[in-house]
């Protein structure tokens, strides 16, 4: 249904010319995301400051018209969806980055800035933003924020929850507010901040992120370690992680991940093993032969088939060389991947990489493991090529979370939940717990205009 014509005047006073459309072409922009959703907005409009975005909230509260809000777009979920129309709140024009304070510590942006923007404006400061996305050269801090974003380095610096200090918002109800302080000590009540950070839009319309950064290392060093089995390497995992020196990042390839790998990129010297190990220790220089002596020793475990400790960049490429073929790899087979990213206790990950196996015999589908073994966190991707294996993918689905729940794991460990997971959150949260989040949802955003649809089943 076409927008208010009231509401639609509204916003063309308020917003300056060029940043509200109804044209189909910037409609469709914003229709979908990598979840392969797609449904258009009525409108879209390109918000550039804070008191715009509080005018769109009041207006469209007014008129009861949903607000979607997206940047980037490369949820694979479907958070970023309008899925029913409305207007889209495309933050990409909004991408300032307004200070970078090195004697604190922090930054202060927009939430329309890419991931890699505001890596390479903190580089020559000397420090980075820990949340490392796949997706950093298009995805933005309100995206980063949105779904709670991480990577690969998580396992050492955290994830985007763990690394802002404060934000500037919108709630449903027009009302702006500021949660947070800039230090990064705090005792002053409930953490909104927080809240915030993964509720997908749902609950307030982010316009300004005080983020924590993190000096960069000095030196980074680079192990590979192959296994016999997936059992062998979970030990080494956990062997690994009680260790004192933690590792920046920690990645798992199951027998097919390298399988698909080795026959995409044959010269990449992918070992043929049941699992892989991937290890990254960062830190000042002298202190990295003691850190890579202890990861060492503990990688060592029974089912151990061959350890390799890269000496210069040439050889850190050769040994990381089996993870990078295995994003093309996974092109090459489908362009109907399904990602999912489940987490289990890390002493779980072979019942869990097992669990899978069977899951893809029983439903005659290729599924791949991988990810970041360090938090329990793998990418179990679906690998569907035709129409009947796309069926039974997506068949599987209910086995594989049920199947995490048991082992004490979550559904999610990065990728949020959008619409996409929505009717499987009963399985990861009691009913009582649900209803609190409703609630909650119902103070911030009363007429349920922010994102409906979406994270609340």
């Amino acid at each position: 249904m076409p927008l208010p014509s009231t509401l639609l005047d509204f916003l063309h006073e308020a917003f300056p010319s060029g940043a509200v459309s109804t044209a189909e072409a910037e409609r469709r922009a914003c229709a979908g995301d990598n979840s392969r959703l797609n449904t258009l907005p009525d409108a879209v409009v390109f918000p550039t400051e804070h008191a715009q975005v509080e005018a769109l909230v009041h207006a469209c509260r007014e008129h009861r018209v949903p607000i979607t809000a997206r940047g980037g777009g490369t949820s694979s979920t479907g958070a970023s969806v309008p899925l029913e129309g409305g207007v889209a709140a495309n933050f990409m024009r909004m991408d300032r980055i307004l200070r970078i304070d090195p004697d604190n510590r922090l930054a202060v942006v927009e939430p329309g800035v890419t991931n890699e923007a505001l890596q390479l404006a903190l580089a020559p400061h000397g420090f980075f933003w820990p949340p490392d996305p796949g997706s950093a050269p298009w995805c933005t801090a309100g995206g980063n924020l949105a779904c709670n974003a991480s990577g690969p380095h998580a396992v050492k610096y955290g994830s985007t929850r763990d690394n802002v200090l404060g934000l500037r918002a919108v709630a449903g109800n027009g009302e702006s507010f500021r949660c947070g302080t800039q230090t990064t000590k705090s005792a002053i009540g409930y953490d909104l901040t927080r809240l915030l950070i993964g509720s997908e839009g749902t609950l307030a319309l982010i316009t300004e992120a005080t983020l924590k950064l993190t000096p960069k290392p000095l030196a980074v060093r680079t192990l590979r370690a192959s296994y016999r089995n997936t059992a062998a390497a979970a030990r080494a995992v956990a062997r690994i992680m009680a260790q004192p020196a933690t590792p920046c990042a920690l990645e798992f390839m199951d027998a097919l991940a390298l399988k698909l790998a080795r026959e995409h990129q044959p010269e990449a010297g992918v070992p043929v093993v049941e699992a892989l190990l991937m290890i990254e220790l960062d830190g000042a220089q002298d202190a990295l032969d003691s850190a890579v002596a202890a990861v060492e020793s503990a990688a060592r475990v029974d089912g151990l088939v061959q350890l390799e400790v890269a000496r210069d960049e040439a050889q850190t490429r050769a040994l990381w060389a089996a993870r990078k073929a295995l994003s093309f790899a996974q092109r090459a087979a489908t362009q109907h991947k399904i990602n999912e990213d489940v987490v289990v206790p890390v002493s779980r990950l072979p019942e869990l990489v097992d669990g899978v196996k069977q899951l893809a015999a029983r439903h005659a589908v290729p599924i791949v493991s991988f990810g970041h073994a360090g938090n329990g966190n793998l990418h179990v991707n679906l690998l569907p090529r035709d129409v009947d294996e796309i069926e039974r993918a997506y068949a599987a689905l209910p086995g594989l979370f049920a199947l995490v729940i048991a082992l004490d794991g979550t559904i999610s460990g990065e990728h949020g939940i959008g619409v996409v997971k929505r009717e499987f959150m009963p399985l990861a949260l009691p009913a009582a717990t649900l209803d609190l989040m409703r609630g909650i949802k119902a103070a911030f955003d009363p007429d349920g205009i922010l994102n409906p649809g979406k994270l609340l089943p």
